[in-house]
């Protein structure tokens, strides 16, 4: 049955990845705070700069200390807000991306956590610049935008396979750390100027995305020990199981050699089932096949 534009939409938010739950969500923030802009201006335009404050106060990022103090929630509401197309527009392609390709190498659990995470270490360090750099302190005092996020995501995957390739402008390969290294060194030759974008916020993110791959399956990598302290969190009202305190994350040796364990047992079925076929395979053995099947 044909499914009519809603319907595509909210079959596209149910079954795609976590890039596209992170789009639509930013998409229906720009709306509400582009349209409400709108609309409230066409009765005057006092009503439509009192809509712009309003939205600056619940998702602009203050980055002096005093702004920060009394508005901190937007260290994570302006990393989801845009207040310009064209802002919102090069964010929004970057994130599909980037984020697509980082969906096909990990989780959209880390997806979601490198994109939150990127864009509070953005955050952070560009209150850093204000507070510590003269140059900067006068400069623009709110931030917002997903860039230090999405930031986060592309230099994680870049750096965690150096050697993938894309075609830039469809037509050049080129591989991705080289492109990583390209957008890093151009923020960083850009701090201090007076031109309107968070740099500091750029390489907050970027920086975060680098380290967040280093020992990728250790307790102290940064995402991991997010996830285990948010493990078992919800909103439902339903009774949480019990869960482990502390759990332990494997060292990349551990990681290294279990895998190639697990390999060499699903080796071992698979060259049953070409000697003797699947019938053969005991129903432990097919548990193991299994349960490598929804990996």
């Amino acid at each position: 049955m044909q499914r009519n534009f809603i319907e595509e939409i909210k079959h596209l938010y149910q079954t795609g990845g976590m890039h596209l739950k992170l789009l639509f969500f930013n998409a229906g923030v720009f709306l509400i705070l582009g349209l409400g802009s709108v609309f409230s201006g066409l009765f005057s335009p006092y009503a439509s700069l009192q809509f712009t404050e309003i939205g600056m106060f619940l998702f602009g990022l203050k980055t002096d200390l005093f702004g920060f103090i009394t508005h901190p929630w937007a260290l994570f509401t302006s990393i989801f807000a845009h207040f310009s197309f064209w802002h919102f527009a090069m964010n929004m392609l970057f994130l599909f991306f980037a984020g697509r390709a980082f969906e096909q190498f990990f989780s959209a659990q880390r997806l979601l956590y490198t994109y939150i995470l990127g864009g509070v270490a953005g955050g952070i360090l560009e209150i850093f610049a204000h507070t510590v750099f003269p140059a900067v302190a006068v400069q623009q005092s709110v931030v917002i935008g997903a860039s230090g996020s999405v930031m986060a995501i592309f230099l994680a995957l870049a750096f965690h396979r150096p050697q993938l390739q894309v075609q830039l402008f469809g037509i050049f390969p080129i591989r991705l750390i080289f492109l990583a290294l390209f957008f890093l060194l151009s923020d960083l030759f850009q701090l201090g100027k007076a031109d309107g974008v968070a740099h500091f916020a750029h390489l907050g993110g970027a920086l975060f995305g680098i380290w967040s791959v280093q020992k990728l399956h250790a307790a102290n990598n940064p995402v991991n020990w997010v996830i285990a302290k948010f493990k078992g969190f919800s909103f439902s009202s339903k009774p949480k199981m019990k869960v482990q305190k502390n759990p332990r994350f494997k060292t990349d040796e551990e990681y290294n050699a279990e895998k190639k364990v697990n390999q060499e047992e699903i080796d071992r079925i698979l060259d049953k089932i070409a000697r003797s076929g699947y019938d053969a395979l005991s129903k432990h053995e097919k548990e193991i096949l299994f349960r490598q099947s929804k990996k």
